[in-house]
């Protein structure tokens, strides 16, 4: 049913009423059906004769079949969003008819990051993270909620009677993994999947994102046999992504190299990956200090998280130990500050950083739909001062290439703080916060280039803007 303009609602039993190679063909969704009868929206501007289609969906599905004009727009949403037709990326085929199978191999076939499963006072909903962004896939009964529930649960060996307390699991499949993560809420437990893909061969350091003079300075600071190289960003900016393709990079026979994670999102041969595990004291502290007895020449540290890592990562450095590492900072300068915090010495800082890398990663307009639109002077952050002056920018609009996001695909931009003698100074002096100098190009200044190119929209950059 329409729950709102220019949108149609699908439970589950109403959605698997037809393929969506039928939809598609017909321009069709589902409005009802019973054992005798079907009634579908059908899109007003494609079909003039309804009564042929009826017929031949007569014939097809066998019973009475009833059609109701609809506009265009309206189906070409629900479309996208229920009967999304596989491009030319090989299908991913489920085993049998399950729902849960079914979704979990739809998401990975469209490059899902996550599955969101909720639940609400009377239904419960299906939302996928694509590109960075929730997705609504559909709408499930409460009674099939707790089914799925039950079948996540049975799958990732969690406990189906524990409904009180949150509980952490995975799924294994034969080239990805799936974390799941369930948390108790008002009305039941809320369920996230995150997908992981074990497979590493795509990575590579040069298909980033970074910019040629920014690579070069990049690769000379991981080719040192000792020091630290921390890589800021909040949850999701592609910090990870960037240590392992480094790691695929420094991988080879004459190494040893050790990590340890939470999770492991890639399997990367010729490297030793240790999955974090605080429940039994396997913490980063811990594994760190075990590394050191293992002859490594690499480690990698999931994530700086607390003073004591922080002081077992420098201390690592210091004994002739190359250190990888990811912390939540929000720019390459904040990162000496948020180690500073952490009570780790200024002169120790200096002379274990060998480079500081902040990143975030930017959504790409649909190239299909996007279109131009002037842009004033006060449509900028105030605080933000242009590096060139443009007129014009490309704005999202939204088609069932993109699922009407507007946004297909991104790209990561890093914001460098090369380790030079000047740089140096100010840390130990304590005065890096208030330097003029050393970044090459700071993340507003990427991210504005990307509008410039017209690769982006204001909208995605202005919060980077507004931080510059």
């Amino acid at each position: 049913m329409e729950n709102e303009v220019g949108h149609i609602d699908l439970s589950i039993s109403l959605q698997q009423t037809i393929s969506p190679e039928l939809a598609n063909h017909f321009s069709i969704i589902p409005k009802k059906t019973t054992e005798e009868e079907s009634t579908f929206y059908i899109d007003n501007k494609k079909h003039t004769d309804f009564q042929t289609i009826s017929d031949e969906l007569k014939l097809i599905l066998n019973k009475k079949i009833h059609l109701e004009s609809t506009e265009s727009l309206i189906i070409s949403k629900a479309l996208s969003v229920y009967y999304r037709l596989n491009d030319s990326k090989p299908k991913l085929v489920s085993k049998g008819n399950d729902f849960l199978e079914d979704l979990i191999f739809e998401a990975k076939h469209i490059n899902a990051s996550d599955i969101h499963i909720e639940v609400y006072d009377d239904k419960a909903r299906v939302r996928l993270r694509i590109d960075g962004l929730l997705i609504e896939k559909n709408h499930i009964k409460k009674e099939n909620y707790l089914e799925l529930i039950n079948q996540i649960k049975i799958k990732s060996n969690l406990d189906i009677t524990e409904k009180r307390l949150p509980q952490d699991g995975r799924i294994e499949y034969n080239d990805f993994d799936i974390r799941v993560s369930i948390l108790p809420t008002h009305h039941g437990e809320k369920v996230v999947m995150r997908l992981l893909g074990r497979d590493a061969s795509h990575l590579d350091i040069n298909q980033l994102g970074f910019e040629e003079k920014d690579v070069a300075q990049y690769l000379e600071a991981v080719k040192k046999t000792n020091g630290i190289v921390l890589i800021s960003g909040p949850t999701g900016s592609g910090k990870t992504t960037t240590l392992y393709a480094t790691l695929k990079y420094l991988n080879d026979i004459k190494r040893n190299i050790v990590t340890v994670e939470d999770p492991i999102e890639y399997t990367l041969e010729g490297i030793n990956q240790v999955q974090l595990k605080e429940n039994i004291g396997l913490t980063f502290t811990s594994a760190l200090r075990s590394f050191l007895r293992q002859d490594p020449d690499i480690i990698m540290l999931g994530e700086i998280r607390d003073s004591q890592t922080a002081q077992m990562a420098i201390r690592a450095s210091l004994t002739g130990h190359l250190v990888l590492s990811t912390i939540h900072t929000n720019s390459a300068i904040g990162t000496i500050s948020r180690l500073v915090d952490m009570d780790v010495p200024p002169f120790l800082i200096a002379e274990t950083i060998n480079i500081s890398v902040a990143q975030r990663l930017v959504r790409l307009l649909c190239e299909t739909c996007k279109k131009k639109t002037t842009l004033a002077k006060q449509d900028l952050p105030s605080s933000f001062t242009a590096p060139v002056q443009i007129e014009a920018y490309n704005e999202a609009v939204g088609c069932d290439k993109c699922y009407y996001t507007g946004y297909k695909g991104r790209q990561a931009i890093y914001e460098i703080l090369p380790i030079t003698v000047d740089v140096i100074d100010a840390i130990k002096d304590n005065r890096l916060e208030n330097s003029s100098f050393m970044l090459n190009e700071r993340l507003s200044d990427k991210a504005f280039d990307l509008l410039f190119k017209g690769l982006t929209s204001l909208d995605e950059i202005y919060p980077l803007l507004i931080n510059s």
